[in-house]
């Protein structure tokens, strides 16, 4: 349920010519179930592979083949629907919802219209510290993608790989609950992180493997709460669907330029006109696709080949038994078990291997010191050089190795630096490595107390200074650390030279 700590954000108004404008924001999110085999055939789902090899004789309309429900897709589904909180329907049923296209080889898809497997859910978007909007889902329904056109390959002729006919997706469907382009890519990003952590879709959106499409309508301030209190959607005004967007800031982008186009038709006198519409990244627009259609233009039946689909409560309840700690849950648990601020927790739980390596850096240590070398040094390190922290040269076994020489006073914190990059480049055991460079604290308070001493008394005037403006007195722990080739640990010549000066 919403966090009542949380403040709801103030919905994007755009100023206008004849006065404010507000957007309203639904989206239909498509994502692909990870799943080795497609929703209704044995066929493979493998990317990459050449085109049209990963074709059964189902996905491909051969006369006389019927489609025979994938459980592990299902099984996928309600993962997905418990994940957000949603209710799954026991009974569920597929439909045909008939179009032609090149890349859909049946001449229909099968889909759910009329009732989908998952109900009303909902997911809390995260818009900064204390700040979340609750984005009710409406409904979840599988159905089958569709292949792939391919025009770049010859300057007469269009080619269609079938490799993706019939994989299994789900259809995430939102109220008009976003209300500025911000929100709506968080939204995004929230769900994939989701989908990502219960291993329902790998959000991969550069391959499609995740991908929205957008509606996106301007009114008045006011009309939104009108839409709230009577659920009347002719006060959010007349929608546009921006198809297929795969990129969190052409997303962005899309809905501000469509919504200002809506405004500027608006206040000229004009009607906007229900339509589907594309987004060109080049030129910063959207242009029309095709006319808005209904459900009764696609003539809408129940799909003939396929009865009605029957799931156990029991079974759902296994599902939801092994269910993973979700980003929301783990995200108050680091914050709660390892003292860690808004930002940090954020961070560090944005995806589900990094959550992992940090709480095996973690474990048995000081939270925050853990934080700070994971986000700085790690994440600073592999964002760097390209790295997932999959491929990351330092293991959390290695880095909690230095973090122990370094609680221990063992090293200091340069030292822990130097050999932070050492095991990146070398790797090996950081104690060894440590011992094999030389790289031991400087202990003996004698030897620091001696040094420090001596530049007492050689620099009286710098003396002075420091007891006039106490920010001076870096330059002798600075100098200590110098003699000491940077061994001595710089807290505790900090303390001495504070003892010694009368700071």
């Amino acid at each position: 349920m919403l966090d009542l700590s949380y403040q709801t954000p103030k919905p994007k108004v755009i100023a206008g010519a004849t006065g404010d404008w507000e957007l309203v924001i639904g989206m239909e999110i498509h994502a692909q179930v990870a799943s080795n085999a497609k929703l209704f055939s044995g066929a493979s789902t493998q990317v990459g592979s050449e085109p049209n090899s990963n074709v059964a004789f189902v996905d491909a309309a051969m006369p006389g083949m019927l489609p025979v429900i994938n459980a592990y897709c299902i099984e996928q589904a309600v993962r997905s629907g418990l994940g957000l909180k949603a209710h799954i329907n026991l009974t569920s049923a597929f439909d045909r919802k008939n179009y032609f296209y090149p890349d859909l080889p049946q001449g229909y898809q099968i889909s759910q219209l009329y009732h989908p497997i998952v109900g009303e859910g909902e997911v809390l978007v995260d818009m900064g510290a204390g700040i979340a909007r609750l984005v009710r889902i409406e409904r979840i329904h599988l159905e089958q993608d569709a292949g792939k056109s391919i025009h770049d390959m010859d300057p007469t002729m269009s080619f269609v790989d079938f490799n993706r006919t019939g994989v299994a997706l789900m259809e995430i469907v939102s109220r008009p609950d976003i209300r500025g382009p911000e929100e709506a890519a968080a939204y995004v990003s929230k769900l994939r992180q989701i989908l990502r952590y219960l291993g329902t879709c790998d959000g991969n959106m550069q391959n499609g493997n995740l991908r929205a499409d957008v509606n996106v309508s301007v009114c008045r301030p006011g009309q939104y709460e009108k839409y709230q209190a009577t659920q009347d959607f002719g006060h959010l005004g007349t929608r546009c669907e921006i198809k297929n967007m795969n990129s969190l800031r052409f997303i962005q982008q899309a809905i501000d330029h469509e919504a200002r186009r809506q405004i500027a038709i608006l206040e000229d006198g004009g009607k906007v006109m229900q339509e589907t519409r594309l987004y060109d990244p080049d030129k910063g627009e959207t242009r029309s696709m095709r006319s808005k259609e209904e459900a009764h233009d696609y003539r809408y039946f129940p799909c003939p080949d396929l009865l009605p689909l029957e799931i156990e409560q029991a079974w759902v309840d296994d599902i939801a038994a092994s269910m993973p700690e979700l980003p929301d849950a783990k995200k108050a648990r680091f914050m709660a078990d390892f003292g860690l601020t808004d930002y940090d927790a954020n961070v560090l739980t944005a995806e589900l291997e990094s959550a992992g390596f940090f709480e095996a850096v973690a474990q048995g240590r000081d939270g925050k010191t853990s934080a700070n070398w994971v986000i700085n040094e790690l994440f600073g390190r592999l964002n760097k050089e390209g790295k997932a922290i999959a491929d990351s040269p330092v293991s959390a076994a290695q880095l909690g190795g230095m973090l122990d020489l370094l609680a221990s006073g063992e090293i200091t914190g340069k030292m822990a630096k130097d050999l932070f990059e050492l095991i990146w480049t070398e790797g090996g055991d950081p104690a060894e490595v440590a011992a094999k460079h030389g790289m031991k604290a400087v202990t003996d308070t004698g030897a620091i107390e001696e040094a420090l001493d001596q530049l007492i008394e050689a620099n009286p005037a710098q003396v002075e200074k420091a007891k006039v403006n106490a920010k001076l007195a870096g330059w002798f722990t600075g100098q200590v650390l110098k003699a000491t080739g940077g061994k001595a640990d710089p807290a505790v010549v900090n303390a001495m030279v504070a003892q010694k000066l009368g700071l």
